[in-house]
């Protein structure tokens, strides 16, 4: 069974002016679409074909590096698509919130780690809001790798991630990776990333 592009809940301009119509387009019919066809193409006729791609993801290091690139790319991209929203933004609530303060010090200490995050990621990467062992953590990761791969440095399960990928912003904001980071939080979908959160902790 092949991977397919996943269809937006939102138009390609529905996120501007924070991430424009033209970087959406491209980012997701074009680069998500390429690592899906060159996913499917590294697992044809193997095993992997029957494999979710979590479970690729967590046994990456059986696979070739064709798989790990495209399967991370696929994975990350998913994910991605559906923490943002427009009109979304703003501070999370609930369980997530008492999370924050908690695990990792309050809401504006979490937003200065992750933007640092993605900010120190020399290259191209990730940066993520984990749960791992019940508990919130923050880090980042290379390529298109993730922290569900099991040759990942930071280990967990995604709930929150930001491409800082240079395809992600540099048609609107050029070299200014901060700026696009700041943008980012304005499209948090906070109430997507609590669902997240409560099915990793159970």
């Amino acid at each position: 069974m092949s991977f397919e592009l996943p269809k937006l809940d939102y138009a390609y301009t529905a996120l501007e002016p924070h991430i424009d119509a033209k970087t959406m387009e491209i980012h997701h019919s074009k680069h998500h679409q390429a690592y899906v066809t060159n996913l499917n193409n590294a697992i044809a006729g193997t095993d992997a074909e029957k494999m979710s791609i979590e479970d690729i993801c967590k046994n990456i290091s059986k696979f070739p590096m064709a798989v790990r690139n495209n399967g991370g790319g696929h994975y990350n991209h998913s994910l991605f698509w559906q923490i943002m929203a427009p009109n979304a933004g703003g501070m999370p609530t609930g369980d997530l919130a008492k999370a924050i303060e908690t695990d990792l010090g309050g809401f504006d200490k979490f937003k200065a780690d992750f933007t640092a995050a993605g900010a120190t990621r020399f290259g191209s990467g990730w940066a993520w809001l984990c749960v791992k062992e019940g508990k919130l953590c923050v880090c980042s990761t290379p390529n298109q790798d993730n922290p569900l791969m099991d040759i990942a440095d930071c280990k967990g399960t995604p709930i929150l991630g930001m491409d800082v990928w240079e395809h992600a912003y540099y048609l609107h904001y050029q070299n200014r990776r901060p700026d696009y980071m700041a943008a980012f939080f304005n499209v948090i979908n906070w109430t997507k990333v609590s669902e997240l959160y409560a099915a990793a902790k159970k």
